[in-house]
């Protein structure tokens, strides 16, 4: 199981939210979505991500909302280097470096690809 599939496991738990069309999907992976559009298709997700990860214990004290690192302690997953590296592959970003804009990046990205899968995910969040 990759990290993307652990992160979204760990927030979706056993729903199974119906994702974006896959070729909605792969617009936005290949970015020729637009902006608005992909918040279209996280409104219509069935799953809530931001008031999920906002009632798990700790996220009080963590900057999930904007933080790769964060959300990734948030849901019980090491937020190392590697790790982070993997999911950046794993989103199609194969010179991930661990810069501040590439977390930046990768978090965005992580928020995109839940709302792809089912997620609603807040417009700030995506953009």
């Amino acid at each position: 199981m990759g990290i993307f599939s652990s992160i979204k496991n760990a927030i979706f738990g056993k729903d199974e939210p119906k994702p974006a069309p896959p070729e909605e999907a792969q617009k936005a992976r290949d970015n020729s979505i637009t902006a608005e559009a992909l918040r279209n298709i996280s409104r219509a997700g069935s799953v809530d991500v931001e008031d999920r990860l906002s009632k798990m214990e700790g996220a009080d004290r963590l900057n999930w909302r904007t933080s790769i690192v964060d959300l990734m302690k948030l849901l019980g997953i090491d937020s190392s280097y590697e790790n982070r590296k993997e999911l950046a592959q794993e989103m199609g970003r194969t010179d991930y470096e661990g810069s501040a804009e590439d977390n930046i990046w990768l978090h965005r990205r992580t928020m995109q690809e839940l709302a792809l899968n089912g997620g609603k995910v807040p417009d700030k969040m995506l953009d």
